[in-house]
Protein backbone atom coordinates (compact mmCIF):
# COMPACT_ATOMS: atom_id res chain seq x y z
CA UNK A 1 0.00 0.00 0.00
CA UNK A 2 1.20 3.62 -0.48
CA UNK A 3 2.19 6.00 2.26
CA UNK A 4 -0.61 7.85 3.26
CA UNK A 5 0.39 11.80 2.73
CA UNK A 6 -0.67 14.27 5.31
CA UNK A 7 -2.39 17.28 3.32
CA UNK A 8 0.02 20.45 3.40
CA UNK A 9 -0.95 22.99 5.77
CA UNK A 10 -3.51 25.98 5.94
CA UNK A 11 -1.80 29.43 4.32
CA UNK A 12 -0.83 31.73 7.09
CA UNK A 13 -3.71 34.15 7.22
CA UNK A 14 -2.35 37.47 5.40
CA UNK A 15 -5.23 39.70 7.00
CA UNK A 16 -4.78 39.09 10.69
CA UNK A 17 -7.66 40.07 12.47
CA UNK A 18 -10.45 38.36 10.09
CA UNK A 19 -11.62 34.87 9.70
CA UNK A 20 -10.32 33.04 6.50
CA UNK A 21 -13.07 30.31 5.30
CA UNK A 22 -12.15 28.09 2.36
CA UNK A 23 -14.62 28.61 -1.00
CA UNK A 24 -14.79 28.05 -4.49
CA UNK A 25 -11.94 29.07 -7.10
CA UNK A 26 -14.69 30.77 -8.93
CA UNK A 27 -15.79 32.89 -6.06
CA UNK A 28 -12.85 33.42 -5.19
CA UNK A 29 -11.46 35.56 -8.52
CA UNK A 30 -14.96 36.89 -9.20
CA UNK A 31 -14.89 38.70 -5.37
CA UNK A 32 -11.19 39.77 -5.22
CA UNK A 33 -11.47 41.51 -8.27
CA UNK A 34 -14.70 42.95 -6.86
CA UNK A 35 -13.58 43.62 -3.55
CA UNK A 36 -10.32 45.19 -4.89
CA UNK A 37 -11.73 47.37 -7.20
CA UNK A 38 -14.61 48.66 -4.58
CA UNK A 39 -12.05 49.06 -1.77
CA UNK A 40 -9.42 50.88 -4.31
CA UNK A 41 -11.90 53.18 -5.39
CA UNK A 42 -13.38 54.02 -1.55
CA UNK A 43 -16.63 52.15 -2.22
CA UNK A 44 -18.70 52.01 0.95
CA UNK A 45 -20.89 49.51 2.16
CA UNK A 46 -24.07 49.95 3.53
CA UNK A 47 -24.12 47.47 6.64
CA UNK A 48 -21.12 46.70 8.77
CA UNK A 49 -20.77 43.25 7.71
CA UNK A 50 -17.85 43.08 5.15
CA UNK A 51 -17.61 40.23 3.28
CA UNK A 52 -14.59 39.49 0.56
CA UNK A 53 -12.61 36.52 -0.63
CA UNK A 54 -9.03 36.36 -1.33
CA UNK A 55 -6.93 32.83 -2.46
CA UNK A 56 -9.90 30.74 -1.77
CA UNK A 57 -11.18 32.11 1.51
CA UNK A 58 -13.80 34.44 2.46
CA UNK A 59 -12.48 37.43 4.54
CA UNK A 60 -15.44 38.34 7.01
CA UNK A 61 -15.17 41.47 9.03
CA UNK A 62 -15.16 40.11 12.75
CA UNK A 63 -16.88 43.41 13.63
CA UNK A 64 -20.12 41.79 12.50
CA UNK A 65 -19.40 39.37 15.52
CA UNK A 66 -17.91 42.00 17.90
CA UNK A 67 -21.53 43.72 17.20
CA UNK A 68 -23.47 40.75 17.99
CA UNK A 69 -21.90 40.10 21.52
CA UNK A 70 -22.49 43.98 22.39
CA UNK A 71 -26.28 43.81 21.86
CA UNK A 72 -25.99 44.41 25.45
CA UNK A 73 -24.55 47.77 25.75
CA UNK A 74 -25.08 50.90 24.67
CA UNK A 75 -26.92 51.34 21.50
CA UNK A 76 -25.78 54.33 20.63
CA UNK A 77 -21.63 54.20 21.76
CA UNK A 78 -21.66 50.89 20.02
CA UNK A 79 -22.74 51.91 16.98
CA UNK A 80 -20.64 55.06 16.71
CA UNK A 81 -17.59 52.84 18.03
CA UNK A 82 -18.64 50.33 15.26
CA UNK A 83 -18.20 52.45 12.57
CA UNK A 84 -15.46 53.89 13.17
CA UNK A 85 -13.54 50.35 13.65
CA UNK A 86 -15.28 49.48 10.31
CA UNK A 87 -13.83 52.35 8.79
CA UNK A 88 -9.98 52.22 9.77
CA UNK A 89 -10.47 47.81 8.87
CA UNK A 90 -11.83 48.92 5.70
CA UNK A 91 -8.84 51.58 5.29
CA UNK A 92 -6.19 48.67 6.42
CA UNK A 93 -7.90 45.77 4.25
CA UNK A 94 -8.27 48.07 1.35
CA UNK A 95 -3.91 48.80 1.65
CA UNK A 96 -3.42 44.95 2.15
CA UNK A 97 -5.79 43.95 -0.18
CA UNK A 98 -3.83 46.31 -3.40
CA UNK A 99 -0.42 45.20 -2.10
CA UNK A 100 -0.70 41.61 -1.99
CA UNK A 101 0.27 40.36 -5.52
CA UNK A 102 -1.55 37.34 -5.99
CA UNK A 103 -4.47 39.83 -5.63
CA UNK A 104 -3.09 42.42 -8.09
CA UNK A 105 -2.56 39.87 -10.73
CA UNK A 106 -5.90 38.26 -10.51
CA UNK A 107 -7.60 41.91 -10.81
CA UNK A 108 -5.15 42.45 -13.90
CA UNK A 109 -6.00 39.31 -15.83
CA UNK A 110 -9.84 39.99 -14.92
CA UNK A 111 -9.46 43.23 -16.54
CA UNK A 112 -7.13 41.87 -19.88
CA UNK A 113 -10.36 39.76 -20.54
CA UNK A 114 -12.67 41.98 -20.09
CA UNK A 115 -14.03 42.69 -23.62
CA UNK A 116 -14.37 46.37 -24.29
CA UNK A 117 -17.32 46.11 -26.85
CA UNK A 118 -19.79 48.96 -27.83
CA UNK A 119 -22.38 47.37 -26.37
CA UNK A 120 -20.72 46.85 -23.12
CA UNK A 121 -20.30 50.81 -23.16
CA UNK A 122 -23.40 51.99 -24.07
CA UNK A 123 -24.60 50.28 -20.61
CA UNK A 124 -22.60 52.41 -18.45
CA UNK A 125 -24.08 55.73 -20.06
CA UNK A 126 -26.44 57.40 -18.04
CA UNK A 127 -30.05 57.25 -18.79
CA UNK A 128 -30.31 60.19 -20.16
CA UNK A 129 -27.95 59.89 -22.65
CA UNK A 130 -29.31 56.63 -23.74
CA UNK A 131 -32.51 58.55 -24.27
CA UNK A 132 -30.85 60.79 -26.61
CA UNK A 133 -29.39 57.38 -28.67
CA UNK A 134 -32.72 56.11 -28.88
CA UNK A 135 -33.67 59.70 -30.59
CA UNK A 136 -31.06 59.11 -32.88
CA UNK A 137 -31.89 55.58 -33.75
CA UNK A 138 -34.96 56.88 -34.90
CA UNK A 139 -33.72 59.48 -37.02
CA UNK A 140 -31.38 56.63 -38.96
CA UNK A 141 -34.90 54.58 -39.49
CA UNK A 142 -35.93 57.70 -41.10
CA UNK A 143 -32.84 58.08 -42.99
CA UNK A 144 -33.59 53.92 -44.59
CA UNK A 145 -37.01 55.35 -45.52
CA UNK A 146 -35.27 58.42 -47.42
CA UNK A 147 -32.82 55.77 -48.53
CA UNK A 148 -35.64 53.15 -50.19
CA UNK A 149 -37.20 55.72 -51.90
CA UNK A 150 -33.65 56.79 -53.61
CA UNK A 151 -33.60 52.92 -54.92
CA UNK A 152 -37.12 53.20 -56.04
CA UNK A 153 -35.99 56.47 -58.35
CA UNK A 154 -33.21 54.94 -59.18
CA UNK A 155 -35.14 51.88 -60.50
CA UNK A 156 -37.18 54.06 -62.57
CA UNK A 157 -34.25 56.17 -63.90
CA UNK A 158 -32.71 52.18 -65.00
CA UNK A 159 -35.88 51.39 -67.06
CA UNK A 160 -35.73 55.00 -68.53
CA UNK A 161 -32.12 54.39 -69.97
CA UNK A 162 -32.83 50.77 -71.06
CA UNK A 163 -35.39 52.30 -73.59
CA UNK A 164 -32.29 54.17 -74.41
CA UNK A 165 -29.97 51.58 -74.98
CA UNK A 166 -32.56 49.26 -76.47
CA UNK A 167 -32.01 50.52 -80.09
CA UNK A 168 -28.16 49.79 -79.66
CA UNK A 169 -28.75 45.99 -78.38
CA UNK A 170 -31.48 45.57 -80.83
CA UNK A 171 -28.12 46.03 -83.54
CA UNK A 172 -25.91 44.36 -81.67
CA UNK A 173 -28.59 41.53 -82.26
CA UNK A 174 -28.26 42.01 -85.85
CA UNK A 175 -24.98 41.83 -86.16
CA UNK A 176 -24.80 38.63 -83.83
CA UNK A 177 -27.73 36.54 -86.33
CA UNK A 178 -26.46 38.22 -89.57
CA UNK A 179 -29.73 40.00 -90.04
CA UNK A 180 -27.38 42.75 -90.55
CA UNK A 181 -24.04 43.63 -91.73
CA UNK A 182 -22.28 46.32 -90.08
CA UNK A 183 -20.85 50.04 -92.34
CA UNK A 184 -17.18 50.46 -92.14
CA UNK A 185 -17.86 53.29 -90.29
CA UNK A 186 -19.47 51.01 -88.15
CA UNK A 187 -16.61 48.14 -88.06
CA UNK A 188 -13.87 50.86 -87.57
CA UNK A 189 -11.72 50.04 -84.56
CA UNK A 190 -8.37 51.08 -82.97
CA UNK A 191 -7.01 48.68 -80.73
CA UNK A 192 -4.08 49.25 -78.55
CA UNK A 193 -1.95 46.56 -80.58
CA UNK A 194 -2.56 48.62 -83.96
CA UNK A 195 1.28 48.97 -85.43
CA UNK A 196 1.91 45.00 -84.23
CA UNK A 197 -1.64 44.14 -86.19
CA UNK A 198 -0.28 46.40 -89.22
CA UNK A 199 3.38 44.87 -89.07
CA UNK A 200 1.19 41.65 -89.03
CA UNK A 201 -0.57 42.69 -91.69
CA UNK A 202 2.45 43.62 -94.06
CA UNK A 203 3.78 40.05 -93.82
CA UNK A 204 0.73 38.14 -94.72
CA UNK A 205 1.08 40.30 -98.08
CA UNK A 206 4.23 39.01 -98.27
CA UNK A 207 2.95 35.07 -98.32
CA UNK A 208 3.65 32.35 -100.64
CA UNK A 209 1.65 32.23 -104.05
CA UNK A 210 0.61 28.26 -102.41
CA UNK A 211 -1.02 29.95 -99.67
CA UNK A 212 -2.70 33.13 -101.74
CA UNK A 213 -4.47 30.33 -103.82
CA UNK A 214 -5.36 28.05 -100.29
CA UNK A 215 -7.20 31.56 -99.31
CA UNK A 216 -9.08 31.56 -102.48
CA UNK A 217 -10.40 28.42 -101.98
CA UNK A 218 -11.25 29.40 -98.01
CA UNK A 219 -15.00 28.55 -96.96
CA UNK A 220 -17.60 31.25 -97.28
CA UNK A 221 -17.67 33.89 -94.98
CA UNK A 222 -20.15 32.75 -91.83
CA UNK A 223 -23.20 34.28 -91.01
CA UNK A 224 -23.29 36.61 -88.31
CA UNK A 225 -20.74 35.72 -85.09
CA UNK A 226 -21.20 31.95 -84.56
CA UNK A 227 -21.89 31.01 -81.14
CA UNK A 228 -21.74 34.18 -79.37
CA UNK A 229 -23.48 33.89 -76.06
CA UNK A 230 -22.25 30.42 -75.87
CA UNK A 231 -19.02 31.14 -76.04
CA UNK A 232 -20.03 34.03 -73.32
CA UNK A 233 -21.54 30.96 -71.17
CA UNK A 234 -18.04 29.11 -71.26
CA UNK A 235 -15.85 31.75 -70.79
CA UNK A 236 -17.80 33.06 -67.21
CA UNK A 237 -17.00 30.26 -64.55
CA UNK A 238 -20.24 31.51 -62.92
CA UNK A 239 -22.17 30.00 -66.04
CA UNK A 240 -19.95 27.41 -67.37
CA UNK A 241 -20.55 25.66 -63.91
CA UNK A 242 -24.12 25.12 -64.95
CA UNK A 243 -23.92 24.12 -68.16
CA UNK A 244 -24.10 20.77 -69.53
CA UNK A 245 -22.65 18.69 -72.40
CA UNK A 246 -26.28 17.91 -73.72
CA UNK A 247 -26.85 21.56 -73.22
CA UNK A 248 -24.31 23.18 -75.68
CA UNK A 249 -26.05 22.12 -78.90
CA UNK A 250 -29.14 24.35 -77.35
CA UNK A 251 -27.34 27.08 -76.33
CA UNK A 252 -25.74 27.23 -79.88
CA UNK A 253 -28.94 28.83 -81.04
CA UNK A 254 -29.32 31.42 -78.32
CA UNK A 255 -29.55 34.89 -79.99
CA UNK A 256 -29.85 37.37 -77.60
CA UNK A 257 -31.16 38.15 -73.73
CA UNK A 258 -32.75 41.52 -73.16
CA UNK A 259 -33.52 43.03 -69.22
CA UNK A 260 -37.05 44.03 -68.59
CA UNK A 261 -37.86 46.19 -66.08
CA UNK A 262 -41.12 46.61 -63.95
CA UNK A 263 -43.57 49.30 -65.61
CA UNK A 264 -44.33 51.85 -63.24
CA UNK A 265 -46.40 51.91 -60.41
CA UNK A 266 -45.76 47.93 -60.74
CA UNK A 267 -43.77 46.16 -57.90
CA UNK A 268 -39.92 46.51 -58.45
CA UNK A 269 -38.87 43.41 -60.35
CA UNK A 270 -36.79 42.66 -63.71
CA UNK A 271 -37.26 40.06 -66.09
CA UNK A 272 -34.50 38.11 -68.32
CA UNK A 273 -35.35 36.96 -72.12
CA UNK A 274 -32.95 34.49 -73.54
CA UNK A 275 -34.32 34.44 -77.28
CA UNK A 276 -33.60 31.29 -78.97
CA UNK A 277 -33.78 30.85 -82.82
CA UNK A 278 -35.53 27.81 -84.49
CA UNK A 279 -34.41 23.91 -83.14
CA UNK A 280 -35.07 20.80 -82.55
CA UNK A 281 -35.51 20.81 -78.60
CA UNK A 282 -38.61 23.12 -77.81
CA UNK A 283 -40.87 25.31 -79.71
CA UNK A 284 -40.87 28.62 -77.24
CA UNK A 285 -39.35 31.64 -79.04
CA UNK A 286 -37.64 32.49 -75.68
CA UNK A 287 -37.42 31.64 -72.36
CA UNK A 288 -38.22 34.31 -69.47
CA UNK A 289 -36.96 34.92 -65.56
CA UNK A 290 -38.64 36.93 -63.05
CA UNK A 291 -36.81 38.66 -60.45
CA UNK A 292 -38.74 40.06 -57.54
CA UNK A 293 -37.46 42.79 -55.58
CA UNK A 294 -37.85 44.85 -52.05
CA UNK A 295 -36.86 48.16 -52.09
CA UNK A 296 -37.87 49.06 -47.86
CA UNK A 297 -36.39 48.07 -44.21
CA UNK A 298 -37.34 45.65 -42.67
CA UNK A 299 -39.77 46.45 -39.67
CA UNK A 300 -37.77 43.86 -37.32
CA UNK A 301 -34.45 44.67 -38.71
CA UNK A 302 -34.57 48.68 -40.08
CA UNK A 303 -30.55 49.25 -40.12
CA UNK A 304 -29.81 45.70 -41.91
CA UNK A 305 -31.60 48.14 -45.24
CA UNK A 306 -28.38 48.27 -47.75
CA UNK A 307 -30.66 49.03 -50.82
CA UNK A 308 -32.98 46.66 -53.30
CA UNK A 309 -32.57 43.27 -52.29
CA UNK A 310 -34.31 40.37 -54.70
CA UNK A 311 -36.91 38.17 -52.81
CA UNK A 312 -38.09 35.86 -55.02
CA UNK A 313 -38.24 34.71 -59.11
CA UNK A 314 -40.54 33.10 -61.39
CA UNK A 315 -39.63 31.05 -64.31
CA UNK A 316 -41.43 30.01 -67.55
CA UNK A 317 -42.61 26.92 -68.49
CA UNK A 318 -40.90 25.44 -71.72
CA UNK A 319 -42.31 23.40 -74.59
CA UNK A 320 -39.84 20.62 -74.62
CA UNK A 321 -40.41 18.45 -78.00
CA UNK A 322 -40.53 14.63 -77.71
CA UNK A 323 -37.67 13.14 -76.24
CA UNK A 324 -35.65 16.84 -76.20
CA UNK A 325 -36.06 17.81 -72.63
CA UNK A 326 -32.60 17.60 -70.95
CA UNK A 327 -33.65 18.60 -67.70
CA UNK A 328 -35.27 14.98 -66.70
CA UNK A 329 -34.02 11.69 -67.52
CA UNK A 330 -35.17 8.26 -68.06
CA UNK A 331 -34.44 4.86 -66.31
CA UNK A 332 -34.99 1.62 -65.92
CA UNK A 333 -36.10 -0.41 -62.92
CA UNK A 334 -36.18 -3.74 -62.12
CA UNK A 335 -39.12 -5.00 -59.94
CA UNK A 336 -39.57 -8.25 -58.93
CA UNK A 337 -43.45 -9.50 -57.36
CA UNK A 338 -43.59 -10.51 -53.76
CA UNK A 339 -45.82 -13.39 -54.49
CA UNK A 340 -44.91 -15.18 -57.68
CA UNK A 341 -41.46 -13.55 -58.41
CA UNK A 342 -41.69 -12.33 -61.82
CA UNK A 343 -39.79 -9.71 -62.47
CA UNK A 344 -40.92 -6.70 -64.18
CA UNK A 345 -39.13 -3.49 -65.71
CA UNK A 346 -40.40 -0.38 -65.61
CA UNK A 347 -39.33 3.49 -66.50
CA UNK A 348 -38.76 6.14 -64.83
CA UNK A 349 -37.91 9.85 -64.92
CA UNK A 350 -35.88 11.49 -62.50
CA UNK A 351 -34.55 14.98 -62.31
CA UNK A 352 -31.20 15.88 -64.32
CA UNK A 353 -28.68 18.71 -63.89
CA UNK A 354 -29.16 20.87 -66.77
CA UNK A 355 -28.77 25.25 -67.34
CA UNK A 356 -32.56 25.35 -68.21
CA UNK A 357 -33.50 23.99 -64.94
CA UNK A 358 -32.39 27.67 -64.46
CA UNK A 359 -36.23 28.44 -65.61
CA UNK A 360 -37.72 26.52 -62.67
CA UNK A 361 -36.46 27.55 -59.48
CA UNK A 362 -37.36 26.52 -55.99
CA UNK A 363 -40.00 28.74 -54.94
CA UNK A 364 -39.90 31.35 -51.86
CA UNK A 365 -42.68 29.87 -48.99
CA UNK A 366 -45.00 32.23 -48.38
CA UNK A 367 -46.51 31.39 -45.34
CA UNK A 368 -43.18 31.96 -43.74
CA UNK A 369 -41.38 28.37 -43.58
CA UNK A 370 -38.08 28.02 -43.64
CA UNK A 371 -35.71 26.79 -46.73
CA UNK A 372 -33.17 23.69 -45.71
CA UNK A 373 -29.78 24.75 -46.07
CA UNK A 374 -29.33 23.14 -49.66
CA UNK A 375 -32.43 25.19 -50.99
CA UNK A 376 -31.41 28.40 -49.37
CA UNK A 377 -28.04 28.25 -50.95
CA UNK A 378 -30.02 27.30 -54.25
CA UNK A 379 -31.44 29.75 -54.16
CA UNK A 380 -29.19 32.23 -53.09
CA UNK A 381 -26.75 31.26 -56.09
CA UNK A 382 -29.74 32.38 -58.70
CA UNK A 383 -30.34 35.49 -57.53
CA UNK A 384 -26.24 36.21 -58.23
CA UNK A 385 -26.67 34.67 -61.51
CA UNK A 386 -29.88 36.91 -62.46
CA UNK A 387 -28.08 39.45 -61.05
CA UNK A 388 -24.39 39.47 -62.93
CA UNK A 389 -27.21 38.84 -66.29
CA UNK A 390 -28.52 41.78 -65.73
CA UNK A 391 -25.54 44.06 -64.28
CA UNK A 392 -22.93 42.39 -66.52
CA UNK A 393 -23.50 40.47 -68.88
CA UNK A 394 -25.93 42.31 -71.25
CA UNK A 395 -24.39 45.65 -70.67
CA UNK A 396 -21.23 44.50 -71.39
CA UNK A 397 -21.29 41.03 -73.49
CA UNK A 398 -18.83 42.08 -76.15
CA UNK A 399 -16.37 41.73 -73.87
CA UNK A 400 -17.30 38.62 -72.14
CA UNK A 401 -17.48 37.40 -75.85
CA UNK A 402 -13.46 38.42 -76.17
CA UNK A 403 -12.72 37.67 -72.75
CA UNK A 404 -11.72 41.42 -72.28
CA UNK A 405 -13.96 41.84 -69.26
CA UNK A 406 -12.87 38.63 -67.55
CA UNK A 407 -9.19 39.86 -67.79
CA UNK A 408 -10.29 42.94 -66.30
CA UNK A 409 -11.58 41.18 -62.81
CA UNK A 410 -9.21 38.84 -63.13
CA UNK A 411 -6.64 41.61 -62.63
CA UNK A 412 -8.63 43.46 -59.87
CA UNK A 413 -8.73 41.13 -57.60
CA UNK A 414 -4.77 40.06 -58.03
CA UNK A 415 -3.92 43.52 -57.89
CA UNK A 416 -6.13 43.20 -54.04
CA UNK A 417 -4.40 40.11 -53.42
CA UNK A 418 -0.57 41.56 -54.30
CA UNK A 419 -1.71 44.53 -51.62
CA UNK A 420 -2.15 42.15 -49.35
CA UNK A 421 0.97 40.22 -49.87
CA UNK A 422 2.76 44.09 -49.99
CA UNK A 423 1.65 44.74 -46.23
CA UNK A 424 2.61 41.59 -45.22
CA UNK A 425 6.15 42.01 -46.44
CA UNK A 426 6.40 45.47 -44.68
CA UNK A 427 5.38 44.09 -41.41
CA UNK A 428 7.90 41.33 -41.48
CA UNK A 429 10.27 43.91 -42.44
CA UNK A 430 9.31 45.99 -39.36
CA UNK A 431 9.54 42.85 -37.27
CA UNK A 432 12.69 42.33 -38.49
CA UNK A 433 14.06 45.37 -37.47
CA UNK A 434 13.24 45.10 -34.57
CA UNK A 435 14.83 42.22 -33.42
CA UNK A 436 18.15 43.51 -34.86
CA UNK A 437 17.42 46.48 -33.03
CA UNK A 438 16.97 44.13 -29.54
CA UNK A 439 20.15 41.70 -29.85
CA UNK A 440 20.14 40.47 -26.27
CA UNK A 441 16.20 39.28 -26.13
CA UNK A 442 16.24 36.00 -25.04
CA UNK A 443 16.40 33.60 -28.37
CA UNK A 444 14.75 31.30 -26.24
CA UNK A 445 11.49 32.84 -25.81
CA UNK A 446 8.56 31.77 -27.66
CA UNK A 447 7.77 34.03 -30.35
CA UNK A 448 4.69 36.42 -30.21
CA UNK A 449 1.80 35.71 -32.34
CA UNK A 450 1.24 38.22 -34.86
CA UNK A 451 -2.49 38.70 -35.61
CA UNK A 452 -3.40 38.26 -39.43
Amino acid sequence: MGAFVLPPPPPPNPLPGYHLIPCGLAQVQAAAVEAALKLSLGAEENDSAFHRIWKGVVIADTSTQMADNSKTEDAASDSVEAAKNTSDKKEKLADQVMQNPQVLAALQERLDNTSHTPSSYIETLPKAVKRRIDALKQLQVQCAHIEAKFYEEVHDLERKYAALYEPLFDKRREFITGEAEPTDAESEWHSENEEEEKLAGDLKNKVVIEEREAAATEEANPKGIPDFWYTIFRNVDMLSELVQEYDEPILKHLQDIKVKFSEPGQPMSFSLEFHFGPNDYFTNSFLTKTYKMKSEPDKTDPFSFEGPEIVDCEGCSIDWKKGKNVTVKTIKKKQKHKGRGTVRTITKQVPNDSFFNFFNPIKVSGDGESLDEDSEFTLATDFEIGHFFRERIVPRAVLYFTGEAIEDDDNFEEGEEGEEEELEGEEEGEEEEDTESEPKKDASQPAECKQQ
